[in-house]
């Protein structure tokens, strides 16, 4: 479907990847696996035909279609969610308008025997039969269907897109996406801005009618259980493992292993060689082996080993003052703006040390509660801090708030304080900043760059309650395996409000569910969240849909 040949990305000087060749087939759902940097999202462009490659080629077939959702969007407003929606099938009312128009010219025209007048009914009948192939009777029913998956409700349908933020935009992008049954689905991030429910009806869509999909996702869940083949881009070039994620794991540690062998036994080879000739470079009758193995060192091939991202990422809270035993306490509390209640009659009680997850669809009040809890809204019934509660935020925009003109180095330079700000170049190297790059500035990093920033100007703060909203989102896996171990080992409490179930795993031991306006709590793990919904509540949240 999708032929790359001899891709080379080069940016000001610097090669990004070289000579990448491979095919893309019918049914293949393909995970973009690499680290940071490597150029993940510029091959999706590529291949998306959004940008050029400075060499090399990627043809298909004339007629198909491929469609692209990126990272970040710029959406325009204007229409309900309805008719952005139904612009999937733009095409097909296009075709449909031009075969009333021909037909109508055709009525009024007298010329019979012309060769415009066999054209235009050659014309005519090549549309219709174009269009009379596709099977769009049902594409209202469709494009209800795909916004319901994805999370909205029947009340959104008819509301214009700029009363939704932009992961809800983002969210109709998809659908229109979806929506047009392209034969290659390319999906850069898709799950960002999705909840856990919208994820499962994704994954779902994509395994049981999407054609072909490559898809760039930080969530290990998701990608092991959509994808079966694996593209890793590291060093300028690509591996191609026709298993998931969690395969390809396995298969790269040995691979890894099996280069680093031939790696060690050539760079003895080496040593030995040089030292061969070093000592035996004045001496005449081994005159010949010392040029025959100075030749040989010139034309050897020196092995690599596929870089390893081992970059000292370790994340250590900055110890904080014990607080007190019940750092939230929730009763009977409510909010509701104007008419409408987004929560009532929550009760809750987080214990120092727990660590617990906010789930549920988008707008069911995870933030709303932790705004009450922040004391940044006002709210009905009782919100108690613990005592010597200190907060630390992080939000689902803090990357955005950061100062764009100011350089890494600076961002860091405003907020430490005391024996720390010796240490600023350690700790930026230890979030992947070392060097040049603390000289950059905040404007130009990317999404998973500044998320690493943000997070490290909270490490700074001493604090024993951490509010973390989708902390996740651009983080690489690695990234995320490692905030993820810090938070296991952080002495005070979490809340952490995440559609990410893999890094929830292991990390939370109480889920409390977010939906109709009520807040559950479920006592376990997220797995043994999930497990009980899928039997129990999946249905129940789907007929809230409706």
């Amino acid at each position: 479907m999708i032929s790359v040949d001899g891709l080379a990305v080069e940016f000001s000087g610097k090669t990004l990847f070289e000579n990448i060749s491979f095919q893309v087939n019918e049914k293949d759902r393909i995970a973009l696996m690499g680290k940071n940097g490597a150029g993940k999202s510029t091959l999706l462009k590529i291949l998306a035909g959004a940008q050029k490659p400075t060499r090399g080629n990627v043809s298909a077939p004339k007629d198909t279609v491929i469609a692209y959702l990126p990272q970040h969007l710029m959406t325009e407003d204007g229409r309900t969610v309805r008719e952005e929606a139904s612009l999937a099938f733009q095409q097909i009312f296009e075709m449909e308008a031009e075969i009333e128009r021909l037909n109508k010219e055709l009525e009024t025209r007298t010329d019979y025997e012309s060769d415009d007048y066999m054209a235009l009914i050659e014309r005519v009948s090549a549309i219709s039969e174009k269009f009379y192939a596709i099977d769009n009777t049902n594409y209202a029913e469709d494009v209800e269907r795909t916004l319901l998956g994805l999370g909205f409700l029947r009340s959104d349908f008819d509301k214009p897109t700029s009363d939704f933020s932009g992961g809800w935009r983002m969210r109709i992008e998809l659908a229109k996406l979806l929506l047009k049954k392209p034969d290659v689905l390319l999906l850069d991030e898709p799950t960002n801005h999705l909840d856990i429910e919208s994820i499962q009806w994704l994954e779902d869509f994509i395994v049981n009618s999407a054609k072909a999909v490559i898809v760039i996702s930080h969530d290990r869940a998701f990608v092991d259980n959509i994808t079966t083949r694996t593209i890793e881009v590291t060093m300028g070039r690509i591996y191609d493992y026709k298993v998931n994620y969690s395969k390809y794991l396995e298969l790269r540690a040995e691979r890894r292993e099996q280069q680093q062998k031939a790696y060690d036994e050539q760079q003895k080879m080496i040593a030995e060689t040089k030292d061969f000739i070093e000592r035996f470079k004045g001496t005449y009758s081994k005159t010949l082996q010392v040029q025959s193995r100075v030749k040989m060192l010139e034309k050897l091939v020196l092995l690599e080993v596929d870089e390893e991202d081992t970059s000292a990422l370790k994340i250590r809270f900055e110890p904080a003052p014990r607080s007190g035993s019940y750092p939230v306490i929730v009763e009977n509390l409510k909010k509701a703006y104007d008419e409408h209640t987004v929560i009532s009659n929550v009760n809750l009680t987080i214990e120092r040390g727990d660590k617990v997850a906010f789930v549920g669809r988008n707008g069911e009040g995870k933030s709303t509660l932790v705004k009450c809890i922040k004391n940044e809204i006002d709210f009905e019934g009782k919100c108690t801090i613990g005592h010597n509660v200190q907060i630390g935020y992080f939000a689902q925009n803090q990357a955005s708030m950061l100062d764009g003109e100011l350089t890494v180095f600076d961002t860091i330079d405003q907020v430490a304080k005391g024996d720390i700000r010796t240490k600023i170049k350690d700790l930026l190297g230890a979030f992947m900043f070392g060097g040049d790059a603390s000289l950059k500035k905040v404007k130009v990093l990317s999404g998973g760059e500044k998320t690493r920033l943000a997070l490290l100007k909270l490490l700074l703060e001493p604090v024993n309650l951490l509010i973390l909203d989708e902390p996740t989102n651009h983080l690489d896996l690695r990234t995320k395996d490692i905030l993820k171990a810090a938070l296991k080992a952080f002495e005070g409490t979490v809340i952490c409000v995440s559609h990410d179930r893999d890094f929830l795993d292991g990390l939370v031991t109480k889920v409390y569910e977010f939906g109709g306006g009520k807040v559950l709590e479920h006592p376990g793990t997220i797995k043994e969240y999930l497990a009980m919904k899928k039997m129990e509540n999946l249905r129940e949240l789907e007929k809230r849909r409706v």
